[in-house]
């Protein structure tokens, strides 16, 4: 057994989780499914339709389409804006999920360019966006910005880029991944944010914690097109409405509480700042997560992981972002159900413990 493997079977012997929502079992997950669900058929009609006119409802969008995965909706989407525009370059952020996590397929799938705009460190500023002479397709903004921590701009800032890109007849684009923690984040309704860009993507089974798959919500003749492309590269599934309905309940429960996961969030922020040597990022938190740099090496993290799951039942994940520096480690901490069960004096306790305090 690999210790990947091995770390596995361990997490799946815990009892409880500071991460998210927690463990997910296959009968957690099906209990999310309701039992009178109405089925669609190759992803029109019943429980698909029902969610995206819901999204379309959340998002004040005029079109929504399902689609099972988020690196498809975001591949056809901005293959879609490109192809009206006859151009073929997309902005984003170094650090963006399109080109660190997707293998290049906007690139080697569609033919499209990626520019990237800034440095991987801090956000898109208008600097960055000005210092850029030719014509762009899209501008694809990531909010908040994952890979560093969950920032994300002031909302002047966002509103400035967008309006940047559509002086220059590129569609603005939201990878809303996690526009629901976001939200909480900006103090704004997922509408009121959405009404900034043309098209949208957000996926369920992150912050919501659902089931794979994800929505694209925008005008009726680009989602007309969107649903096209995910034919073309087979997601039209013969049926989506297992995905779909568990989408749809979690979307009901999870979407009232991302501000008490926000706040949160924030009081564990504050309760780390008192162990030494662990450093917050950002800090404070602007959305329910955020990256943690631990003064540890890797391989004594990693038992530290163990002892804790062994001992308390508590998982802790050994997951972590290689920094320049091989004593420190990076870890994201998301908030959500499962964290609620820990006070933050609690949550701090467990990292003293994890790097050796």
């Amino acid at each position: 057994m690999s210790e990947t493997e091995e770390l596995m079977a361990l997490r799946r012997r815990c009892t409880r989780s500071i991460q998210g929502h927690g463990q997910a079992t296959a009968g957690s997950m099906l209990a999310t499914i309701p039992a009178d669900t109405t089925m669609d058929n190759y992803g029109r009609g019943g429980v698909v339709a029902d969610l995206e006119a819901e999204v379309c409802r959340v998002l004040g969008k005029q079109a929504a389409t399902f689609v099972p995965s988020g690196v498809m909706a975001q591949q056809a989407v901005l293959r879609v804006h490109a192809d009206a525009r006859n151009r073929r370059t997309v902005i984003f952020h170094p650090m963006c999920h399109l080109e660190q996590h997707e293998g290049q397929a906007y690139q080697r799938l569609h033919g499209l360019i990626g520019r990237p705009a800034g440095q991987r460190e801090r956000l898109i500023t208008m600097e960055d966006l000005t210092a850029i002479a030719e014509p762009p397709a899209a501008l694809l903004l990531e909010l908040p910005q994952r890979d560093i921590g969950g920032q994300q701009p002031e909302w002047g800032d966002l509103t400035a880029q967008v309006e940047w890109a559509r002086e220059r007849g590129a569609a603005a684009h939201m990878d809303g991944a996690r526009l629901w923690e976001s939200s909480a984040g900006y103090g704004r309704s997922p509408a009121e944010i959405s009404a900034i860009f043309d098209t949208v993507y957000v996926s369920f089974y992150k912050g919501i914690g659902a089931l794979p798959g994800c929505c694209v919500a925008g005008p009726e003749d680009v989602i007309e097109q969107v649903r096209e492309w995910r034919r073309r590269m087979g997601g039209t599934l013969y049926g989506l409405w297992p995905n779909a309905a568990s989408a749809l309940t979690l979307l009901a429960e999870r979407l009232p509480k991302f501000g008490l996961y926000l706040d949160h969030a924030r009081a564990i922020a504050a309760a780390l700042s008192g162990i030494p040597g662990i450093t917050v990022i950002p800090d404070p938190p602007q959305v329910p997560m955020m990256h943690l740099l631990l003064p540890v090496a890797r391989d004594d993290y990693t038992k530290a992981v163990r002892r804790l799951a062994e001992d308390q039942g508590i998982w802790v994940s050994p997951l972590y972002i290689p920094t320049a520096d091989p004593a420190v480690q990076r870890l994201e901490l998301s908030v959500g159900d499962a964290t609620l069960t820990f006070t933050p004096e609690a949550v701090a306790e467990i990292f003293a413990g994890l790097i050796g305090l």
